[in-house]
């Protein structure tokens, strides 16, 4: 498979775009006044500690405190724990088989014996702030590398699984093993595959001199602040993306084109990708049909080639994803036309995911159909198409009703959920109130005030549609009104309203 990575660079946005057989397979965005914090070390303090549902507020220094639940406080002589069982391979992205590891379930100590209020800890963010959660917390650092994650405090070793072959991991284990140091542990990356111990030797050399540095920070500054800030989202995506399948490296920004050309120079000189400057006046996205799909990711509905379409809903827990069938008839029965957009729809939904960065429970209503095999099919294919995905996904069953129950590791925000904000008007409910209701509500809120501005006037005021509602298919409830209550009513429209604005006012 070809890949391509374009880079849009300014001063105030980074967006870049991961190109597969020419179509967008990721893109990633990070701005100035809100990058990314996942993976950031910093000193915090402890503000609160919660044994009801042991966990602790630390401050960091964010908008919000952030959150550290107490499977996520390291333990000396620790064994297995939630973050590093979850979430490996320095993209935080990946899980590891860890040697040395017990199966069993460690009991956890309760967090009032661990943490106190007002106590300095050295924590690392292992989930951005996502919708009213603060960023999630970790004190089990983790520091990533180009082919081996370091692991302080800990004398494990072990290999991604996303690496197959039990010779190649068994070659990687024992090369970690050798080169490893006392009081760190070390994880080869999905792509330390195939490379020698030299190359290994040399980014752990890099790592142990990024942790003194560190180290020396920790001792330096006082809480709460940043001791170590992970890569920008350009190097990034070098270090965790950039393998021998990507072709080339595009970007409109001279001065990050350099400074790529130097990071692959120093830190990846493996690889041998071509790095172009763009330099067309057409801008890069719109000359490589990428800023069309940014607008596209707000869409809730996705067509698929054989015109079947779903729709993708997000809300704060989950994401449902519904199949229809739509314009597509098929020519032979009904189960056949059902399977094939079925199977259409698996492709097209992991394609999203990807594109669309959503993360947590996704919930697909496939088509319901007949025989077990072809919903193992649609799972099969489910399955297949989702082992593209870097972030680490798993697939549950599909249900008599065509439901399957998709878990996707999410590490900050969606894409869409990045681009857009709640709708000021419906505050985000997606709906707003009709004319006809609107017109309801003016009606019974001059009946509500009515008794106390006897002989009086009242102006109402609204907007257009809904005054041509309220005087024409309305007007014999609003004569009644005014000869019941007494009163005399003004109804003006206001263009500059909005549909479920309006105003009812008694005149003295």
């Amino acid at each position: 498979m070809s890949k391509e990575i374009i880079v849009n660079s300014t001063l105030n946005e980074a967006r870049v775009a991961v190109l597969e057989n020419g179509n967008p397979a990721e893109i990633l965005i990070e701005r100035a006044h809100s990058k990314n914090v996942a993976g950031n070390i910093y000193k915090g303090r402890v503000i609160k500690v919660l044994p009801g549902i042991q966990s602790a507020f630390v401050d960091i220094g964010l908008n919000k405190a952030a959150f550290l639940p107490a499977a996520d406080v390291y333990v000396e002589n620790g064994e297995r724990v939630s973050f590093l069982e979850k979430s490996i391979d320095g993209s935080i992205t990946d899980e590891a088989d860890i040697d040395g590891e017990s199966t069993e379930p460690k009991e956890i100590p309760p967090i009032e014996d661990m943490l106190k209020e007002g106590q300095e800890i050295i924590v690392q963010v292992a989930k951005e702030s996502i919708g009213q959660k603060g960023a999630r917390l970790t004190t089990h650092l983790t520091i990533p590398g180009r082919y081996i994650v370091l692991m302080p405090g800990y004398e494990h070793v072990g290999v991604s699984r996303k690496i197959e072959g039990e010779e190649e991991r068994e070659r990687l284990r024992d090369i970690l093993k050798d080169i490893k140091t006392d009081g760190v542990g070390l994880i080869a990356r999905t792509v330390s595959a195939g490379h020698d111990r030299e190359e290994i030797t040399a980014d752990l050399d890099y790592l142990e001199r990024l942790w003194a540095k560190i180290k020396e920070q920790m001792t330096s500054t006082k809480a709460p602040s940043m001791v170590y800030e992970d890569h920008g989202l350009i190097f990034r995506i070098l270090r965790d993306t950039a393998t021998a399948d990507v072709s080339r490296i595009i970007i409109d920004n001279k001065a990050d084109f350099l400074k790529i050309k130097s990071f692959l120079r120093e830190y990846m000189p493996d690889m041998h990708m071509e790095v172009s400057l763009y330099t067309n006046d057409i801008p890069i996205f719109d000359y490589y049909n990428i800023e069309i799909e940014i607008g596209r990711i707000l869409d809730k509905k996705v067509w698929l080639k054989s015109g079947g379409y779903i729709v993708i809903d997000q809300a704060e827990a989950l994401t449902v994803v519904d199949v229809n069938t739509g314009k597509f008839v098929g020519k032979r029965n009904f189960e056949e036309t059902i399977l094939k957009t079925n199977l259409e729809a698996a492709k097209e939904i992991a394609w999203q995911l990807r594109l669309r960065n959503i993360g947590g429970i996704i919930i697909v209503d496939f088509i319901d159909m007949a025989k077990e095999e072809n919903r193992q099919k649609v799972l099969k294919t489910m399955d297949v198409e989702l082992k593209n995905d870097r972030a680490k996904a798993s697939v549950v069953n599909i249900s008599p009703l065509g439901l399957v129950e998709i878990t996707r590791k999410r590490v900050q925000e969606s894409l869409s959920r990045s681009l857009s904000e709640p709708c000021p008007y419906c505050e985000g409910r997606g709906i707003v109130k009709s004319k006809l209701t609107v017109c309801y509500d003016i009606l019974r809120e001059v009946r509500r005030i009515a008794p106390f501005f006897r002989n009086k006037k009242v102006y109402i005021e609204a907007h257009p549609d809904v005054v041509d509602l309220i005087l024409d298919d309305e007007k014999q409830s609003l004569d009644e009104i005014e000869l019941m209550m007494n009163i005399e009513v003004e109804v003006t429209p206001n263009e500059s309203f909005h549909i479920h604005d309006y105003e009812v006012t008694p005149m003295d």
